[in-house]
């Protein structure tokens, strides 16, 4: 039962000695703020990984051509496979239980694209129209690429939103014509702007897409040359190309194969399934790598739990040695007090009240901590996300946690202080000086 009049006790004693009080206070509000920012890093980290995934699509997998280990095969087998290619795409796609669709992409070989005196360094990638159904990019304004545009050939193109900006500015690029190498492309369509992130998802690199253009896989076939294998990675922006040896390697035909699975519970089936066509169909070359999103992301799951008990336990040490630190002010309070207690128990008090008195002390000076200690760890996570550049996520849970905790160590390490009060003699505390 609630005891204003303990209550209004308990507090006057704490304002009496405000310095006391606030350096009491400091391990709680440390320990809070410290809680708080370590876990809105780690949340803030999950959900950048959770956007990364979706990205690839979560329902994919992905299989990239790369150049094989000479010395892991031998000359026969590198002349023999093809490289990755649209056959492979539809042998697999044959087991139409598991797989959706397939989308065949070509990064070309193309070092600048051009919109009169304006110049951009793009990746330029051919595929097909699923694409945008096997991957989360949308079209902001225009259209994709379609089965007309397959058919026909068409000299069309879409602009990643950045680059966009990078040839046209603020004006409407739709209908205009751009140069890919020495070929024109009408702009159709611009896709709207992707959060990329840190571009990196357990070592796995991911592309800036606003910086893609697109074009019909078909048109790109036929009238852009193909003498390389694009690693379409990236170096301050540029892209570069890695030399195949065309005397030991056939050139791949495609890129990369966006696979799309049926359903998430197959993807690991489906990834051994994949992994045994291609190694039948390229003589057991390893000319191809296989990306499993879904595989990335429980890795990434499994990494930001590591991490956010690593710096929870770092962060509830702070709240610890703030609770011993209560514990240690709380047994001088008592020995302070001793006389107050014994006038208190003389004109009446209960054990009960004199521990109650105590424990609210102990749970006020936790519950103020925590409060002030909120604002700080709210202030560290926009000043990390501001300064450091990392995504920071405060979620209620961690505001919860950091609440439940404080009571949980007001009442533990106040318990012991206020049990002691409690049972003090009557008459020893009287007499004492």
């Amino acid at each position: 039962m609630f005891d204003k009049q303990t209550f209004a006790i308990s507090i006057d004693a704490l304002l009496s000695h405000k310095l006391r009080t606030l350096l009491t206070m400091l391990g709680v509000i440390f320990g809070v703020g410290a809680v708080i920012a370590m876990l809105s890093i780690g949340e803030g980290a999950k959900q950048e990984a959770l956007e990364q995934i979706s990205i690839l699509g979560i329902n994919n997998i992905i299989v990239q051509a790369k150049i094989p280990d000479a010395s892991l095969s031998s000359d026969l087998g590198l002349s023999k496979s093809s490289g990755l290619s649209i056959a492979d795409g539809e042998n697999i796609l044959k087991f139409d239980a598991l797989f959706k669709n397939i989308v065949p992409q070509r990064f070309e070989a193309v070092s600048s694209v051009y919109y009169g005196s304006e110049e951009v360094n793009a990746r330029v990638v051919a595929t097909t129209p699923d694409y945008v159904y096997s991957s989360s990019v949308e079209v902001e304004k225009g259209r994709f690429i379609n089965q007309i545009d397959l058919d026909s050939y068409s000299q069309i193109c879409v602009l990643g939103a950045k680059a966009k900006r990078a040839l046209f500015a603020f004006s409407n690029p739709i209908g205009k014509d751009i140069k890919i190498g020495d070929v024109s492309f009408t702009v159709v369509g611009i896709m709207a702007d992707k959060y990329i992130g840190r571009g990196k998802v357990e070592g796995f690199e991911l592309k800036n897409l606003n910086e893609d253009i697109y074009i019909p896989y078909s048109t790109a076939t036929k009238k852009l040359e193909r003498s390389t294998i694009n690693n379409s990675n990236t170096r301050s922006g540029r892209h570069f190309m890695m030399k195949v040896d065309e005397s030991k390697y056939n050139i791949p035909e495609v890129d990369q194969l966006t696979i799309t699975v049926t359903d998430l519970k197959y993807v690991q089936s489906a990834t051994k399934l994949i992994e045994s066509i291609l190694s039948r169909r390229h003589h057991g070359v390893d000319d191809y790598k296989i990306v499993v999103p879904e595989s990335l992301l429980r890795q990434s799951q499994k990494t930001q739990q590591i991490f956010n008990i690593v710096m929870g336990a770092i962060a509830g040490i702070s709240l610890l040695v703030g609770g011993i630190g209560i514990m240690n002010i709380m047994l001088a309070t008592v020995l302070e007090r001793t006389k107050e207690i014994g006038i208190r128990r003389a004109v009446g008090a209960t054990r009960v009240h004199i521990m109650r008195q105590f424990l609210i002390e102990a749970v006020t000076i936790c519950l103020t901590g925590c409060v002030v200690g909120i604002v700080i760890g709210l202030t560290l996570a926009k000043v990390i996300s501001y300064y450091a550049d990392w995504p920071t996520i405060v979620s209620a849970y961690s505001i919860i946690l950091s609440v439940g905790v404080s009571t949980a160590v007001g009442v533990g390490f106040g318990l012991y202080p206020a049990n002691k009060a409690a049972k003090l003699n009557v008459i020893d505390s009287l007499r004492y000086e």
